[in-house]
């Protein structure tokens, strides 16, 4: 009788365990695989382990933003470069153009997708619904700089930026507002105090470092890796303008500051340069624009913004650079088509390059050409009645996007330091006595033309 007992319980033992395994392996496979992204019996050419993982982590979130009818379009750069070389094959196939997981698998911490700020509203259903796949999520807010201006600081917060996380692989979206210069602004990435840093590698992340400012993308909905998403209908354009997108707001606070020591000029000669100034940088702008040629805002156009968001009223002309290497010969034909006769020509192409257009009344256009060389930059001015020659020396310097009288302008993104090589330490504090020959702090005699080439350098209609 011992021995059947014994029997018994040993096989009721074995089969307790043999239903505790099949319970594990049931668990793991219908709940936690789904859950941390561990099965991935459906992508085409499956990879095994991390490559999948990612995949896997994509798949579910666009199962997650589309039930929330959200739409979202790939920015990541890494896989928009590997889409780049095959996009004509993508654009082509609506199955994608590869039976292997290539462009999701890619090795990378996180993928990167954009939302358009106006095309969803901020549903709290979409977290709950993402807590429920598995999803930790993390939301970045920060002040709309779009609601700040002279009169009012106060600008409420807007999300910028949410990260979800599945796994080992993070899904950062950023969100993108219009701003009013007709173009697409997303904000930096800034973790308040109590935020975990070890969320995800925030240093990592393409569009946290900066603002940045882009203009609104033309999408196409293609099939990558058996995934249907919307990408930038030209990536390697996109790329490009990712490389140049950093964005610099105007500094409210500092121009609040300078108006409290040296009130603004309200008059009626002031209010209309100023319109007239807003105009004329508009037709500019369109011009350059319509001819691919890079341009900032330089001399006291750029001084007024940044001391001031504004346009310096006494001043009376605007000022614009141009890189010599980006010069067209269209430039002159194009501005007198847009109604901007030639005011004078001095210089030559090789050397200290200088344009001014006459606009509306006596607001004129100046554009100086910027020439490169190993360890600075400079521009060129001439002195009609002499032939004198003069240079402009400033540091090297990168260009930055901004806002500026409803405008999206360039501007050199190390702006102090262009102010100050230009005006000096005393650059805050307003002079209405300017003399180009002397009072730059950068200035130095660059010689005299000669007398030969005069009809050719001194150019005034």
């Amino acid at each position: 009788m011992q021995k059947i007992n014994r029997n018994v319980v040993l096989a009721l033992l074995s089969l307790t365990s043999v239903v505790f395994l099949l319970f594990q392996l049931c668990y793991y496979k219908f709940y936690l695989s789904q859950k941390n992204g561990a099965a991935f019996s459906k992508v085409r050419g499956s990879q095994s382990g991390q490559d999948s993982t990612r995949w896997h982590v994509v798949r579910k979130f666009l199962g997650l933003i589309s039930s929330h009818d959200i739409p979202v379009y790939l920015i990541d750069p890494l896989i928009l470069g590997l889409v780049d070389k095959d996009i004509e094959q993508i654009r082509s196939s609506p199955d994608g153009p590869s039976p292997e997981c290539k462009y999701f698998c890619a090795p990378r911490d996180f993928t990167t997708f954009a939302l358009l700020d106006k095309t969803w509203k901020h549903e709290v259903g979409l977290f709950r619904t993402a807590e429920k796949m598995g999803f930790q999520w993390l939301k970045i807010i920060n002040k709309d700089p779009r609601l700040d201006g002279m009169d009012d600081l106060s600008g409420m917060e807007i999300p910028l930026h949410y990260i979800f996380k599945l796994a080992s692989h993070a899904i950062h979206l950023v969100v993108f507002y219009e701003r009013s210069g007709n173009f697409l602004w997303h904000g930096p990435l800034r973790l308040k105090q109590h935020m975990d840093r070890k969320f995800v590698p925030f240093r990592k992340l393409h569009f946290g470092r900066y603002p940045g400012a882009y203009e609104k993308p033309e999408l196409l909905l293609v099939s990558i890796d058996d995934l249907k998403v919307q990408i930038p209908k030209n990536p390697s354009s996109f790329l490009e303008e990712m490389s140049h997108s950093r964005f610099l707001e105007c500094r409210y606070r500092e121009a609040r500051a300078f108006f409290q020591l040296y009130p603004d000029d309200a008059s009626l000669d002031a209010v209309e340069f100023r319109k007239k100034a807003k105009s004329l940088l508009h037709l500019a702008a369109l011009t350059l624009n319509n001819l691919g040629v890079k341009f900032w805002l330089s001399s006291g156009t750029c001084l007024g913004w940044y001391r001031q968001c504004n346009v310096i009223p006494h001043s009376k002309d605007v000022d614009l650079g141009i890189f010599i290497r980006d010069y067209k010969a269209d430039i002159i034909p194009a501005f007198q088509k847009a109604g901007l006769p030639l005011k004078h020509k001095f210089g030559k192409v090789e050397d200290s390059l200088e344009l001014s257009f006459q606009g509306e009344d006596d607001v004129k256009l100046d554009i100086f050409f910027f020439y490169e060389e190993d360890d600075h930059i400079w521009n060129g001015g001439t002195q009609a009645k002499s032939g004198k020659k003069f240079k402009y020396l400033f540091p090297k310097f990168t260009l930055c996007w901004t806002e500026f009288v409803e405008l999206k302008v360039h501007v050199p993104c190390e702006t102090l330091q262009y102010v100050e090589t230009n005006y000096g330490p005393e650059w805050k504090v307003p002079v209405k006595t300017w003399d180009w020959k002397s009072s730059p702090s950068n200035v130095q005699d660059n010689g005299v033309w000669p007398v030969d080439e005069w009809d050719d350098v001194i150019q005034i209609y």
